[in-house]
């Protein structure tokens, strides 16, 4: 219904980006976060992350990471650590503890930052290309299979 005509052959200049996982509120996760696509955390993170799409740290959410690598990074949550990105903004309820580095940089009023913020009109993220998840071969093993809740 209010789909833009893209010609074939031709694809568009900006790539769409959107939420596809998410991190619940009440969930705490440590480890390394990477690959293709958007996250929403509400829930604690803490590791690394480096995703090629969106990041957007919901009210609820608490990230702890050395160096958080994005595309496009809508903080409304705390984060306590370096930020990269190419697009970042921090909303009214966002809290940064860390050194920012961003092509475009917003804030609403009310938002929290300390640390610095360099401004660069290019920035290479170092984000690999991460393919769809592999099956090892043979499969997963019957304790993955159940860690995962599956059924054999």
């Amino acid at each position: 219904m209010f789909r833009r005509n893209i010609p074939q052959g031709s694809s568009p200049t900006i790539p769409l980006e959107r939420v596809t996982s998410v991190l619940g509120n009440g969930i705490n996760w440590r480890g390394s976060l990477r690959g293709n696509g958007g996250v929403r955390i509400e829930g604690a993170f803490e590791g690394d992350i480096a995703v090629r799409g969106l990041i957007v740290i919901g009210e609820t959410g608490r990230v702890t990471c050395e160096n958080l690598r994005g595309n496009t990074v809508i903080i409304a949550g705390a984060v306590r650590g370096n930020i990269t990105a190419e697009k970042l903004e921090i909303r009214s309820t966002g809290r940064v503890w860390g050194d920012v580095t961003a092509v475009a940089f917003s804030t609403e009023e009310g938002a929290f930052l300390r640390g610095q913020v360099r401004m660069e009109e290019k920035i290479d993220l170092q984000l690999e290309q991460v393919d769809e998840a592999v099956i090892p071969e043979g499969g997963f093993s019957e304790d993955t299979i159940r860690l995962f809740g599956g059924h054999e």
